[in-house]
């Protein structure tokens, strides 16, 4: 392989390819340990479920606060600039786990899952377009979906990394239990706080290391200088959102990510709750059905993009809402290990839905397509805001299975949003998704 210095211009070879394909699966690792740490502090410091859920409500507010920024930067001073920023936030906020776990309280993780959260919002920003302009155009498609397929990976790989290196199986029940130790209880909590520390000081390390790579790589011209389009670059921030308000479909298209992204995120986060309670399993054990998710959304994914070729993606879309619909009314109404079951089977159908919403809502946008991407992004702050009303759900009731018909009727709305869709042929947003 070349070395970074030896790539010039546009012909800049396969290393900054490789770079910015590994942003695909960092980021999917940053968003699947978000899934190990809920249980995880909500043992290390006696939380209840709605407070555990605060750990999204923080992630997905720094991509809510920094999308439209990352946007800005990015048209000003090019795709790199936006990448080594958001690189640089993200190991920020690992690097802060450290102090935080010291400091034996939950705010400061909250900061730093905030500043992990606004770095990934100018990766994500950046990284879908910058494949386009690594090589030849006619190659940017296959570009983009090789790079798509690491982000699976790289949450395969943030739950294996939460359960072998963070959850350690023992509960605080057991750990009250222990008398035989002075102040046993207290260790015990002060051990579950530290397990975050060394996973993430290293993935702080690894990812500063990236972002040097990055800044002294060679990249494309495109790459480096102001990305906007000159008919894009005349628009003031003020004239592009005001803009996109005439488009309904597109904000039809937003509310729809907000509710899609709050169902994923809330079934990932309270798997391992939901197992608990519904199958008596211990957290390290319940993680196992993080990493079957991702297994099944990774398959929805190839299998729905395979069925796209000879169907509307938005009719695939909307048999999917329809079906996840049934699968979480079960898990929510009956519940039990077949309950578990279909919460796993809901990620297979989930799959396609963020892509799909991305390329309906943006189809014929022209010069409004940059920031509406943004806001589309922002969107996502549906995981914030329906995680921690799951939580509240589950501590009023005593039952974390009631929870999961919010879910239910998120994909309520998305199968009528499905339904009022345009049906002609869009093909889903390549690279994009979560």
């Amino acid at each position: 392989m070349a070395s970074p210095n030896e790539s010039s211009g546009e012909k800049s070879g396969l290393w900054p390819i490789v770079l910015i394909t590994s942003l695909f699966f960092f980021w999917g690792m940053a968003n699947a340990l978000n899934d190990v740490l809920i249980p995880q502090f909500k043992k290390a410091f006696e939380l209840t479920d709605l407070q555990s859920g605060l750990v999204q409500s923080a992630f997905y507010a720094g991509y809510f606060v920094l999308a439209l920024p990352a946007g800005f930067l990015m048209r000003r001073f090019g795709y790199k600039a936006a990448v080594v920023t958001g690189l640089l936030l993200f190991a920020l906020g690992a690097f802060i786990f450290y102090p935080a776990a010291d400091l034996q309280q939950y705010l400061p993780f909250l900061a730093a899952l905030f500043i992990i959260a606004s770095g990934l919002a100018f990766l994500e920003t950046s990284a879908n377009p910058l494949m386009t302009v690594l090589g030849d155009p006619k190659g940017a498609a296959f570009r983009l979906n090789l790079a798509q397929a690491f982000n699976p990976l790289g949450c395969l790989t943030g739950i294996w990394i939460g359960q072998k290196y963070i959850l350690s199986g023992v509960e605080s029940a057991q750990a009250k239990l222990d008398t035989s130790v002075p102040d046993a209880l207290h260790a015990f909590y002060v051990r579950e706080a530290h397990a975050v520390q060394m996973p993430y000081l290293i993935i702080g390390c690894v990812i500063l290391g990236w972002a040097l790579l990055v800044a002294i790589s060679k990249f494309p011209k495109a790459a480096a200088t102001s990305t906007a389009h000159h008919d894009e670059a005349s628009l003031t921030a003020g004239q592009a959102i005001g803009g996109l308000f005439r488009h309904p479909r597109f904000l039809l298209g937003v509310v729809a990510q907000f509710f899609y992204v709050g169902a994923q995120v809330g079934i990932w986060s309270y798997t391992i709750k939901y197992a608990q309670a519904e199958v008596a399993l211990n957290d390290k054990a319940a993680a196992v059905y993080l990493i079957y998710h991702y297994v099944a959304f990774a398959a929805g994914r190839f299998i729905g993009t395979f069925l796209m070729k000879v169907m509307s993606p938005i009719r695939i879309f909307t048999v999917f809402a329809v079906i996840n619909i049934g699968l979480a009314a079960y898990a929510a109404a009956v519940g039990g290990q077949n309950g578990l079951y279909c919460m796993v089977a809901s990620s297979f159908f989930m799959s396609i839905m963020f892509p799909t919403i991305f390329a309906v809502s943006l189809k014929d946008m022209g010069p409004l397509t940059k920031t509406g991407s943004s806001l589309l992004v922002m969107s996502i702050i549906g995981g914030a805001i329906l995680t921690p009303i799951m939580g509240y759900i589950s501590d009023a009731s005593h039952l974390i299975r009631l929870a999961i018909f919010v879910p239910v009727a998120c994909f309520v709305v998305l199968a009528l949003y499905g339904f009022s869709a345009p049906k002609e042929r869009v093909e889903p947003a390549a690279g994009v998704g979560h």
